[in-house]
């Protein structure tokens, strides 16, 4: 079925009513012999009009004998005088209007063709009476042919850029739909991904509340516990647990601190990278006794990103330094080279074996803060000798 929803094909509905009534008028003006020629031509015009109500617009087959069916009602051949010229010309009109419907280009140019051989046909081949008019009804039946046939070209013109102006219409609603669907579907992927991320981001923190924080408290209270049990034997070794303790009770406020300097949504709070790697190597020496020096040359601003992850990472291999290395000096260089941003940081700690510590999630997550822009992350590093921790980032991958 043909989709009438657009205006314009609603009109192409009614322009077809009117040529339809109009014919019908022409029929009942036109002289005619007996009431049933009359009968007979407005059944053939009804016909014609209620086979409009559905049009096929799939097998081929089904599209020729329609408008086989279309081209016999208009000749009439059951009616002895036929239909008058005027309704002829409006029939094949809609004719027309409908092939471009239900045909494509090739089909409607054929149905074109027939049309006006048809109506030439009729018009011409009737006989003139009386003969002395000739030459002036000759020259008026070709005027009315060419008039057709012009009418007939606009009205194919006419049709086809409705059609089109149709399927431009509908692409766009399709696009639209598809559009808004891609949309629905990214936004729920987004809270999935934020989802996952705050997951991983609680995961990993009770992850350091408990490997370290509650490490260094469950020592603390047992090194309470010692001191209480050693408070009226042993004064001096009861002092020594307390030390101890307290000991214990910086490290833990330490662990507290990074927790949440991690937990910041933007960790350079408005500061400069330079500045808030320079504040926070500074921070780590004084809390850990860890000598620390740097090189940074940045001679253009980052992205907030980039920024953000370079900071990150520095973060995640101090604390690394600070657990597991036993370091005496960290060394970290950051610099801009040939379109790419270099990061390493040293230690001379006791270094490992990188191959047998795959699974760490603080180095994991270095990892793929690199790889999300488009940079690689490398680890080098032999036990008793030290560790080398290296990251690249174009500066191509960066975001506004």
């Amino acid at each position: 079925m043909i989709r009438l929803t657009y205006p314009s094909f609603r009109l192409l509905l009614y322009l077809e009513w009117l040529l339809l009534g109009t014919s019908v008028v022409m029929e009942v003006l036109h002289l005619y012999r007996s009431p049933s020629s009359l009968l007979l031509r407005l059944i053939a015009i009804a016909i014609f009009g209620l086979l409009g109500l559905r049009l096929p617009t799939v097998r081929l087959r089904s599209k020729i004998l329609f408008t086989a069916l279309e081209f016999g009602l208009i000749l009439l051949p059951v009616v002895q005088e036929g239909l008058s010229s005027r309704s002829n010309f409006l029939l094949f009109l809609v004719l027309l209007l409908r092939s471009c419907l239900i045909f494509g280009q090739i089909g409607q140019v054929i149905v074109l063709v027939l049309a006006m051989l048809s109506y030439g046909s009729l018009l011409l081949l009737r006989p003139i009476v009386p003969e002395k008019f000739v030459s002036m009804v000759w020259e008026s039946r070709v005027s009315n042919v060419l008039l057709f046939s012009l009418t007939l070209v606009f009205a194919l013109l006419l049709i086809n850029a409705l059609i089109a102006e149709r399927q431009s219409r509908e692409q766009l609603e399709t696009t639209h739909d598809q559009l808004a669907t891609t949309l629905e579907q990214l936004r729920h992927y987004a809270l999935r991904v934020e989802d996952q991320a705050t997951l991983q981001e609680r995961n990993r923190i009770a992850r350091e509340i408990h490997d370290g924080l509650g490490h260094t408290l469950v020592a603390q209270t047992i090194q309470m516990n010692n001191a209480l049990l050693f408070w009226k034997s042993d004064a001096d070794k009861a002092l020594a647990f307390l030390k101890q303790a307290k000991q214990l009770g910086s490290d833990a406020l330490l662990e507290i601190r990074k927790s949440v300097s991690v937990l910041r949504s933007n960790p350079l709070q408005g500061r400069s990278l330079e500045t808030a790697i320079n504040t926070l190597l500074q921070n780590f020496e004084h809390m850990t006794g860890i000598i620390v020096s740097n090189t940074i040359h940045l001679p253009m601003p980052l992205s907030s990103d980039v920024n953000t992850t370079l900071y990150r990472i520095v973060q995640e291999s101090l604390t690394n330094i600070y657990k597991h290395a036993q370091a005496k000096q960290v060394s970290v260089g950051l610099h801009q080279q040939a379109g790419l941003i270099y990061l390493s940081i040293d230690d001379n700690g006791t270094g490992f074996n990188p191959a047998q510590n795959t699974t760490g999630f603080g180095l994991q997550g270095m990892r793929e803060r690199a790889i999300a822009l488009g940079g690689q992350f490398t680890i080098d590093s032999q036990p008793e000798n030290g560790c080398r921790v290296s990251v690249a980032l174009p500066l191509s991958k960066q975001l506004p």
